[in-house]
């Protein structure tokens, strides 16, 4: 990485101008539905949630990330905000070619382009925080150019402030979740994801943990050509994972099993999950292998944590209310009466139903993926709505919304698995101890942080 001094600091005057362009559409319909409570007036979801579609929609940037991270976490809002939020599309127009040479000016200095033998004009792929280019290397490798849009900053602060307002919306309709930690987790999240140097730590770690497993693709980062916000990495060809939904079944069931185990080996043996379920995040190679591709919203968990993820397994299937508790306390959750503890345990039943049931089957086993999970989120959240509000631990936030994104890969490839046999495997001979050991390790060599 490259060490000059940060010329693109958080601009008032940028931020300012944030706070206008979201806060007009947002911040009037807070009013909105403020004074419809105050008058005693009926919420109209559905109206409240297209006007909340419309006042982003113009938008792009970090709201947009955000708006589509609570389309994907259960019960955050009310579903018909999700389904209209997961509508809006994070894709924002790329930058045209003399912005992209100031950006890379910016970040590289003068003469950058004699540092690859090619660097393509057009954007391979934008997104809300930066875009992707194609370029050669002087070494003759194919290389993927990160880089990110300018005042990302910024733009993050303000809009994270105006996330508030969204959430005071939600409380306003409903009070059965108690968002304060769902904020303060997606908050800490968002802000890491401008932090290049940090995901080019993640895939370190990320190789790091899959040099053995050939099923499982990772970049290769080129430090002489990244910075704090551009991420010179090897390109990975592959095919979109949808592309693959027609193939044969032995042939969906083996990128599904890369993808279970891209996803709960690292969560199991080293605490970390990647906690994006955006499709776009992986490609499949021609001898159906998988390639991870995005690295900037990972997850580490301490190892109480994971302990509490399998021991809650291990009470579900042997119905014990008891060593559930222990496990929901160890996550975090408070104030657990009987009556939460069953709650919950409806939720963790959905979550956990096809690692419980030893046999091939697929996720949703039967139900229509439109209809998968509805009927278990709605009487959890009648349920909490008599006994909350329940503040969901911060830790809990992208597990379940990566768990149920990784659920909804399996549903999209038609895979039929033992999911039992595969998470047992993964789970043998657990050992919180020798997790922490092992992580401390892998961070460390790395470079990322150990949390707090």
């Amino acid at each position: 990485m490259n060490d000059k001094p940060d010329e693109e600091a958080n601009r008032l005057g940028r931020r300012v101008k944030r706070y206008a362009q979201v806060g007009a559409g947002v911040g009037g319909l807070a009013a909105k539905v403020a004074g419809s409570r105050m008058f005693g007036l009926a919420p109209d979801n559905d109206r409240t949630a297209r006007e909340l579609k419309v006042a982003l929609g113009g938008l792009k940037g970090p709201i947009m990330k955000v708006a589509q991270m609570l389309a994907t976490i259960p019960d955050v809002v009310p579903p018909e905000f999700a389904a209209e939020l997961s509508e809006l599309q994070s894709a924002a127009p790329p930058m045209g070619w003399p912005f992209v040479k100031r950006r890379m000016r910016a970040e590289l200095g003068a003469g950058w382009e004699s540092r690859f033998q090619n660097f393509e004009h057009d954007a391979a792929a934008a997104a809300s925080l930066g875009q992707v280019h194609r370029a050669t290397g002087l070494d003759g490798r194919s290389l993927a150019a990160k880089l990110q849009y300018p005042d990302m900053q910024s733009a993050v602060d303000a809009d994270l402030n105006q996330l508030g307002i969204i959430f005071s919306i939600h409380r306003r309709l409903d009070s059965a979740i108690d968002t304060r930690e769902i904020y303060a987790e997606i908050r800490e999240r968002l802000r890491e994801e401008l932090d290049y140097e940090r995901e080019a730590a993640h895939m370190r770690l990320y190789a790091s943990i899959f040099a053995k497993d050939k099923r499982i693709a990772v970049p290769e980062i080129v430090e002489a050509l990244s910075t704090a916000r551009l991420l010179t990495m090897t390109w990975l060809d592959g095919a979109p994972l949808l592309s693959f939904r027609d193939r044969k079944l032995d042939e969906r069931n083996r990128i599904a099993e890369a993808m279970f185990a891209a996803w709960w080996y690292p969560f199991s043996h080293y605490g970390v999950i990647h906690g994006d379920p955006h499709l776009g995040n992986y490609t499949v190679r021609p001898d159906l292998g998988i390639n991870l591709l995005d690295y900037g919203c990972i997850r580490v968990f301490p190892a109480a944590f994971v302990e509490g993820v399998v021991e809650l397994y291990r009470a579900l299937e042997t119905d014990d209310r008891d060593r559930a508790a222990a496990a929901y306390a160890r996550w975090g959750f408070r104030n657990l009466s009987n009556e939460l503890i069953d709650v919950l345990n409806v939720w963790a039943r959905f979550i956990y139903a096809p690692m419980l049931d030893d046999r091939v089957r697929s996720i949703a086993d039967g139900v229509s993926a439109a209809e998968y999970g509805r009927a278990e989120a709605f009487r959890v959240h009648q349920a909490l709505r008599k006994l909350g509000p329940v503040t969901p631990p911060r830790e809990f936030v992208f597990m379940d919304r990566a768990a149920i994104g990784l659920g909804g890969v399996f549903l999209h490839l038609g895979a039929e698995l033992n999911f039992h046999r595969l998470f047992n495997e993964t789970i043998d001979k657990f050992d919180a101890g020798v997790l922490d050991k092992r992580q401390s390790a892998a961070l460390k060599k790395a470079g990322v942080p150990k949390p707090l």
